[in-house]
């Protein structure tokens, strides 16, 4: 059985992560500059919002009116606006290339790690950085692990890094993330 994961640090959202494909990968897009734990109740509090979480109804309901709920107080990410575009965005394109199916980016055709990860690098708001990411978080913690995962996600997917969300699976965790996040940045910062 595949563990609860604990991203969100909020019981319900994190139920909502670990049974739903396309609410982690909204957390995973929602997931930049703002808090990890803001980033991946979002798709919770969107849930909340509309009733429900369903890749076509974010798709389809009027830009504006989406617009609308992700800014609703307290606001889905500090960019709601830009935001609500992107997932609106990916909604469209999940529904265009897999029939909404999120987990089928994984699944489809038995994919190796490689594969995955080109798939998520072209999926709207993901990059190399955050397909990454994704396809390690996917490994360490959903069981998603096609040939060449771990090599496909670089250091990501190194066994007992805290580099990223996908290292994350309890507040002590989550500490030694963020204060390897700080350490970047500040030799980041002193490189100049």
């Amino acid at each position: 059985m595949t563990k609860v994961l604990c991203l969100a640090q909020d019981p319900s959202a994190d139920d909502l992560l670990t049974s739903s494909p396309l609410a982690l990968l909204f957390g995973m897009l929602l997931d930049q500059q703002i808090p990890m734990e803001k980033a991946f109740r979002g798709p919770k509090d969107l849930a909340d919002r509309m009733g429900t979480l369903d890749v076509r109804q974010v798709a389809d309901t009027d830009p504006e009116a989406f617009a609308a709920l992700v800014a609703q107080r307290p606001a889905i990410h500090r960019f709601p606006g830009s935001m609500a575009k992107r997932l609106q965005t990916l909604a469209q394109y999940l529904i265009e290339h897999y029939d909404g199916d999120v987990a089928t980016i994984w699944t489809r055709d038995e994919p190796d790690g490689a594969e995955v990860l080109r798939r998520l690098k072209a999926l709207p708001g993901f990059g190399e950085q955050k397909a990454k990411i994704f396809l390690a978080l996917l490994g360490k913690q959903r069981e998603v692990t096609p040939r060449g995962w771990r090599e496909a996600a670089g250091t990501y997917g190194e066994d007992g890094a805290r580099r990223s969300v996908a290292d994350v699976v309890d507040q002590q965790t989550l500490g030694e993330v963020r204060a390897y996040k700080q350490q970047m940045k500040a030799a980041a910062k002193a490189k100049g």
